[in-house]
């Protein structure tokens, strides 16, 4: 027989931390559904995430490199897939509900728009007068009015807790909103999961990225960032001579592993230091439970300065991405001058949502490709 979601429901209850989010007590969804059959609430969320349109678009849309300057460089869709599965393994060692962490993993980066943080800050600019462009709101947009792929409503309608994850969602790489929806302190101990797993991800798979593209070398890194220092050095002490890629990859996976390592040690300390006993005690907490010991937290801040100064601004990714974001404005104007060219849904959501915001969803859901070759289509320009 099947397995159903009672039994799975079942399994939850016995085999997860009291603080953990259990799907059989997700407030539910603002549409009401039948429950699924074999699979609990959170899991059907997962699915239909996968599943939206705005999730496969993530493969064509930049991380940090312009999409398809590099076979093996990370885009949207890969950097998402990479945060998912670190979510997973570190609410599986925390005994938290892996399936709503990697839910809220997987749909943390819907939002974001064409070319990177360059197109994010081009739209927030050019949505000032109307309440801004933040990717992590967008995320939230999407599953709730965008996607249009059932009879009875718009948006995917995902549980309450995998939109409290989005709208709560946060790293240093973000700008915080000053709109808040979920009134909580703090987040499930899965979303404050899934926003460390983001940060993480990008530690490991932007040095990767950078040593790929040439902008960065081991050298450097040895003498200047002591993260990638001490990772080199015990690979070095169990493996004296790697060929260059595999040396490269095992120290970025020694990287992964420690960072992995202290979120759980630290994070299981923090967790039972504060007595909390359900998933509700974790949303009074007045700051993450889910966190870094200070000393890596020092150390990933020396390496994202060192990422800022060295690969986020050098002129190989800036210039590209500046370059874009210029496409990204002449293409809003040319929609505000043109509204009718923005597809008929948009148009229709132009009546609820108007136009400056319909044109916004409009840009923030195309890929870098199709920006480009739109552009090109109403300019006559070539996209370098």
């Amino acid at each position: 027989m099947p397995c159903s979601r009672d039994q799975l429901e079942q399994r939850e209850r016995k085999t997860l931390a009291p603080y953990a989010q259990l799907s059989a007590e997700s407030r539910g969804r603002v549409h009401s559904e039948p429950p699924p059959l074999w699979r609990t609430q959170f899991q059907r969320d997962r699915d239909r995430v996968i599943h939206s349109r705005a999730f496969r678009r993530l493969e064509y849309k930049t991380q940090v490199f312009l999409n398809g300057t590099g076979d093996h460089l990370r885009t949207r869709l890969t950097h998402t897939i990479e945060v998912a599965a670190i979510a997973r393994n570190i609410a599986r060692a925390l005994d938290l509900n892996e399936d709503l962490a990697e839910t809220i993993a997987l749909a943390h980066d819907l939002g974001h728009s064409p070319f990177g943080h360059k197109g994010e800050e081009v739209l927030n600019d050019l949505m000032r007068e109307d309440g801004g462009f933040e990717h992590n709101r967008q995320s939230l947009r999407i599953v709730e009015e965008l996607e249009e792929k059932y009879p009875g409503f718009r948006g995917l309608n995902l549980t309450w807790e995998t939109r409290e994850g989005l709208a709560k969602h946060r790293t240093p790489f973000d700008r915080p909103s000053r709109r808040q929806r979920f009134a909580a302190k703090s987040p499930s101990l899965e979303a404050q999961v899934a926003n460390l797993a983001d940060e993480l991800t990008y530690c490991s798979h932007d040095l990767d990225d950078g040593l790929e593209a040439g902008l960065l070398s081991e050298k450097k890194l040895s003498r200047e960032v002591k993260l990638w220092a001490e990772a080199s050095r015990a690979v070095q002490a169990e493996h004296a001579d790697l060929p260059d890629e595999t040396r490269r990859y095992f120290i970025i996976r020694c990287i992964t592993d420690l960072q992995v390592r202290d979120v759980v040690e630290t994070s299981e300390a923090a967790i039972l230091a504060s007595g909390v006993q359900s998933a509700d005690d974790v949303r009074l907490q007045p700051a993450p439970l889910v966190q870094h010991s200070p000393r890596r937290r020092r150390l990933n801040l020396e390496l994202r300065a060192y990422l800022l100064r060295n690969v986020y601004s050098n002129p190989e990714v800036f210039q590209p991405n500046n370059r874009a974001g210029v496409m990204l404005g002449d293409l809003f104007h040319y929609y505000l001058a043109h509204p009718r060219e923005i597809g008929l849904s948009s148009q229709k959501r132009a009546r609820r949502a108007g136009w400056l915001r319909a044109i916004c969803d409009y840009l923030s859901g195309m890929t870098d490709r199709y920006a480009i070759l739109e552009h090109r289509r109403l300019f006559g320009m070539k996209a370098e």
